[in-house]
């Protein structure tokens, strides 16, 4: 396995924008009119999360996570999730090596970027094995752990459409994923540029190049650490995941981990602006995503048609906004500077 290093680069909130801006252009490359959707995932990555995507067939899940693990230089693995597979598909066994001398043989969760296919096909005892690894950092086998490499950072996706033969994430699992979004269809400006640049290549793929390696990442993630949350900042959000405890809606509203995860992806968010200061539109603009997977509808809500996410945005809409930010706030992110990422990512 990839060792981790210790001794990492220091890099502020402007150098962790400026190497986005250039890992987001190289996959654009490939992944053609998703900047947003792009920007979203790579804030997951930074903010040490991991990511699900729900989306139908053939609107580049796969591409997009290969791309990633290309330009960032991650070490990069995919695992088809089947109903047959079993927990050592994943996480690797133990082989009597040539010596006889048992040895570890590490399966595809050893990797520093994981595309788990269609994760919802595996049956709950193997989608735990996934889970283990999310949140522990660490698969077991025979009863030894062994560490994972760092970054290390999940990548799944589900089909919304089908359901047949699907083993449906429980409430606990859903929970560690950090961000929960779709791709989307592109529109027709960016098909049509899609199948230009397709007929131009006349290869399959574009070859692309890496712009870091998994220290820089780190390096990133670390200087994501690093970016401020006031007081007011972090009264807004708890007060967000109160109010999906009170809503009529919900059966069951978030639980404390949203909050931290809202704060945590949206200080990634800050990062990639280049502020190291998270401002209520970072809160704003990631709320849905980050808590509409960790809540559950009543059952007539449910049957009216209401969904998860309209429910995140009517909180969204009752809690005031803090109007303004501290002067030192202010100063920090003036001196800063926007890199010019997308607001709406």
């Amino acid at each position: 396995m990839t060792a981790v290093t210790t001794d990492l680069p220091l890099i502020d909130v402007a150098s962790v924008s400026s190497l986005a801006s250039l890992i987001l252009d190289e996959v654009e490359r490939a992944v053609v009119g998703k900047r947003a959707v792009l920007e979203l995932i790579l804030a997951g990555l930074l903010a040490d999360g991991h990511v699900l995507i729900e989306d139908v067939p053939g609107v580049a899940k796969t591409l997009i996570a290969r791309s990633l693990a290309t330009v960032t230089g991650l070490g990069f693995s995919r695992i088809q999730f089947t109903p047959d597979l079993i927990p050592t598909d994943l996480t690797g066994t133990v082989l009597p090596g040539p010596d006889g001398v048992p040895r570890f043989v590490p399966g595809p969760l050893v990797a520093n970027l994981v595309l788990g296919d269609e994760i919802n096909r595996a049956p709950s005892k193997t989608q735990a094995a996934a889970l283990e690894a999310m949140e522990e950092r660490q698969i077991t086998v025979d009863g030894h752990s062994y560490p994972l490499p760092r970054p290390y950072f999940l990548l799944a996706t589900q089909n919304p459409v089908e359901t047949e033969g699907t083993y449906p994430l429980p409430e606990a699992q859903l929970d560690r994923f950090l961000l929960r979004t779709t791709v989307g269809y592109p529109g027709a400006t960016a098909e049509r540029d899609l199948i230009t640049r397709r007929l131009a290549r006349c290869v399959e793929q574009p070859e692309l190049r890496p712009v870091t390696d998994a220290d820089g990442i780190r390096s990133m993630q670390r200087a994501v650490e690093t970016v401020q949350a006031n007081a007011d900042l972090v009264d807004y959000v708890v007060r967000i995941v109160e109010a999906t405890r009170t809503n009529d809606s919900l059966e069951i509203g978030s639980s404390p981990r949203g909050g931290l995860a809202l704060i945590k992806v949206a200080r990634a968010r800050a990062a990639l602006t280049g502020r190291n200061f998270v401002t209520p539109d970072d809160v704003k603009a990631l709320a849905v995503v980050t808590l509409a997977h960790r809540v559950v509808l009543r059952t007539d809500a449910w049957v009216r048609g209401v969904r998860e996410a309209d429910v995140i945005q009517a909180c969204l809409d009752q809690v005031p906004t803090p109007t303004s930010l501290t002067a030192e706030d202010q100063l920090v992110g003036q001196a800063a500077g926007p890199n010019g990422m997308h607001a709406d990512a």
